[in-house]
């Protein structure tokens, strides 16, 4: 899955970057995070996946097809 990751896009839904701003999470934790995940899971074609980044565990919701489509993410 990593080896896919480093070619595909990845692009943030408006809703994803107001959650960015908003939680102070950089776009760069977020695409580690996708590329390295502690735990993952795949629900009606979402992708969700969750990631300690050192000062808090986040869930990111993303889509993949011809890119990786960002749809939201919070602390857990």
């Amino acid at each position: 899955m990593t080896s896919h990751l480093v070619l595909m896009e990845v692009i943030f839904t408006k809703h994803a970057l107001l959650r960015i701003k908003k939680r102070k999470i950089t776009k760069e934790e977020i695409v580690v995070s996708i590329k390295s995940p502690d735990k993952t899971y795949k629900r009606k074609g979402k992708f969700y996946v969750q990631k300690n980044i050192g000062r808090a565990n986040i869930e990111i919701i993303y889509e993949k097809d011809k890119y990786i489509r960002i749809i939201t993410l919070y602390y857990l």
